[in-house]
């Protein structure tokens, strides 16, 4: 399935005191993944209701450009800089049927 495109949907549920800061460093991560190989659309949702919760919705070229994308410099430092911000960190991976 190489050439099968991924729906990446990345749930984010952030302490209140810490949502402006996570809010901040997870705008930082979207010029960045836009640029990467493979990224079609990288979009940060934020929750009307529940502003502490945020979604990423994601469409890659296929898996493996997505993993490449997991494992780059800038997601590692968003992880350093959010740990203990971030109380729930839920992805998945879909595929598109209709």
């Amino acid at each position: 399935m190489k050439d099968q495109k991924l729906t990446v949907v990345a749930r984010i549920l952030v302490k209140e005191e810490k949502r402006e800061f996570v809010k901040r460093e997870l705008l930082k991560l979207i010029d960045v993944t836009r640029a990467e190989e493979g990224c079609i659309n990288y979009d940060l949702h934020q929750d009307n209701e529940n502003p502490n919760f945020f979604i990423f919705y994601e469409n890659w070229k296929n898996r493996e450009l997505w993993q490449i994308h997991m494992n780059n410099k800038h997601l590692a430092e968003y992880i350093k800089a959010t740990d203990g911000a971030v109380e729930e960190f839920i992805v998945h991976e879909m595929t598109h049927i209709v």
